[in-house]
């Protein structure tokens, strides 16, 4: 017979062996049924090799930007749908491009490298780790000189220049994929229409949702239907907008074709004064602006044709015909387009034509959907060096921009800080949490999925929550439609057995409402309970979107929307999301 203090042992090293097998399989399970929500979620950060931190603070914001990130998604799946084939360069690719380009930098655009390496980087920042972890940001670097052909300083570069060059470059990528996908139907090769079905899982996957078929999407067309599917197919650069700038003679009142340009960047001028705002610099680049000394093509027509009818009054009979010709075409000109000057026809010495004075206005007519406005603060002096304007500058979280009758509203999703004076300094973002919650990983402990309506059948230490399924409901009774995973999978059911559930509150419920008369539940009650609950999920979602994270290089804490427009003094770059109509 053994000895009884061998057996003791054996039977707690017995037990401690199966205490660790629990903790190791089901430890996970626990820590899943918690309370996910009121848990801090980590961020990726980037190492600062060398003077890195304008490329990283970039980073990090476009990581927040719901829709470009949608845009690389469709844009890579599109690209490796359509094959090589529809991207590779040809003589009728090079003979279409206005300016001189070299074949591998045309390649490079229609196949966008750019675009490919900012999605996957992208895609790691937006990784939820469950302890701290950074990354490099050398890959997408290499792809970027590799792209440029040229080597990226860090000699304390400016980060609105690096953005300006980034976006331009995949706005550029974007305009040649079109026009190559374009040629490609033309020339009878079937093209990918609008979101593929791989585009559309990675982005259920990445942001919770799931997207509607449209029609069309997800199809091929041929070139039959080419010249309407180009048109149906791009949706845009989502960066993208343009400034229509109008001018008015003050003298005659003309207006000529107002002119438009394309942007990817709002520069706004700070004013040199203590404190302003957002709309005060955005009223300084939109206001009317008068200018002098402009020559008028209407009053310079006008000048012609008074200059015409003088020399006509003492002209020999020989030449009055052919000034009565010229008066006769300047006038229909003058009626039809004062912009283009009649072909045949001399007018007077520019130098002797009318100056007037003008107005000028500009306007957004058409608005991007992530809008980013840099803030300049530099200040150059005759005979000396730059400085930095410290003006204080109040921004909003809801920006609304446009006319009364066709406004938009934007949401301030990202901001970029400069700490430092115009030749030194570090850059520090914002970026706001957007992700859905509660973040999940692709993998399943179970047939029911990470997230289950009933509580985990595996021993933990504290009880499981327990969800309500009267706050899952509308006021019609009928349960919401959710294109969530993790709400999706709150319905699913576990394929190991679980314990009786507890009675749930609409259980509970019930039961009162079946109980004797002398105790009824009164509609009031039952209207004001769900109100309540309705109070607690708005308030939820209210606080979760306030939850910022402020992220400097590779260091990263959790920050309120009241800690980022408290930055007045600091705030360089911001990035505001158009609001869903």
């Amino acid at each position: 017979m053994p000895d009884k203090p061998l057996t003791i042992a054996t039977y707690a090293a017995g037990a401690s062996l199966a205490a660790i097998t629990l903790i190791y399989v089901f430890g996970p399970t626990f820590f899943l049924d918690e309370d996910i929500s009121g848990k801090k979620k980590g961020a990726v950060g980037l190492v600062n090799a060398a003077n890195d931190c304008f490329i990283n603070s970039i980073l990090q914001v476009l990581a927040g930007l719901p829709d470009l990130r949608v845009y690389l998604i469709r844009e890579t799946h599109r690209r490796n749908l359509d094959g090589q084939s529809v991207y590779d360069v040809g003589l009728d690719a090079l003979e279409g491009e206005k300016s001189n380009i070299s074949p591998e930098k045309l390649e490079g655009l229609q196949k966008g490298m750019v675009t490919s390496a900012l999605k996957e980087i992208l895609d790691s920042l937006n990784e939820r780790p469950l302890h701290r972890k950074t990354i490099s940001p050398q890959p997408f670097i290499r792809v970027l000189e590799r792209a440029f052909r040229t080597h990226v300083s860090r000699q304390q570069q400016d980060a609105q220049e690096f953005l300006q060059v980034v976006m331009e470059r995949l706005c550029d990528e974007y305009h040649a994929g079109a026009k190559a996908r374009e040629r490609a139907m033309k020339k009878g090769l079937a093209v990918s229409v609008a979101d593929t079905a791989s585009g559309r899982q990675e982005i259920a996957a990445q942001f919770g949702v799931e997207l509607a078929d449209a029609p069309g999407e997800g199809t091929e067309v041929e070139a039959d239907d080419a010249e309407n599917a180009a048109a149906r197919v791009e949706e845009g650069f989502p960066l993208e907008g343009q400034i229509e700038s109008q001018i008015e003679c003050l003298t005659c009142g003309f207006k000529p074709k107002p002119s438009v340009s394309t942007f990817v960047t709002l520069t706004l001028n700070v004013p040199q004064q203590s404190s302003t705002s957002l709309n005060a610099c955005f009223d300084g680049m939109f206001k009317v602006e008068h200018i002098d000394d402009f020559k008028c093509e209407y009053c310079r027509l006008q000048h012609a044709i008074d200059f015409k009818a003088k020399q006509l009054s003492r002209a020999p009979p020989s030449d009055s015909e052919l000034l009565h010709s010229d008066i006769d075409k300047l006038r229909q000109a003058l009626a039809q387009d004062p912009e283009s000057p009649p072909e045949g026809v001399e007018l007077p010495d520019s130098k002797l034509a009318p100056r007037c004075r003008i107005a000028r206005h500009m306007r957004i007519s058409s608005f991007p959907k992530v809008l980013a406005v840099h803030l300049s603060r530099s200040v150059f002096a005759f005979g000396s060096m730059g400085t930095k304007n410290m003006a204080k500058v109040a921004f909003p979280e809801t920006l609304p921009l446009g006319s009364i009758l066709d406004q938009r509203k934007y949401r301030l999703l990202g901001t970029i800080m400069h700490k430092g004076n115009h030749h030194s300094g570090h850059y520090e973002s914002f970026r706001r949490q957007v992700q859905p919650v509660p973040f999940s990983t692709p993998h399943s402990f179970g047939a029911g999925g990470v997230y289950s309506m009933q509580h985990s059948p595996n021993p933990s230490v504290g009880q499981s929550p327990r969800i309500s399924t009267s706050n899952l409901t509308t006021d019609s009774g009928r349960s919401p439609t959710l294109h969530s995973p993790s709400i999706n999978s709150l319905s699913s059911q576990s394929s190991q057995p679980q314990p009786s559930p507890a009675p749930t509150p609409k259980s509970r419920d019930e039961n009162s409402l079946q109980a004797p008369p002398s105790k009824p539940k009164s509609l009031k009650s039952l209207k004001e309970k769900a109100s309540g609950a309705n109070g607690k999920r708005k308030l939820k979602s209210k606080q979760s979107s306030n939850r910022w994270w402020r992220i400097s290089d590779d260091k990263i804490k959790e920050s309120k929307t009241a800690d980022v427009l408290s930055m007045q003094k600091e705030v360089y770059l911001l990035f505001y999301e158009l609001e869903k109509q």
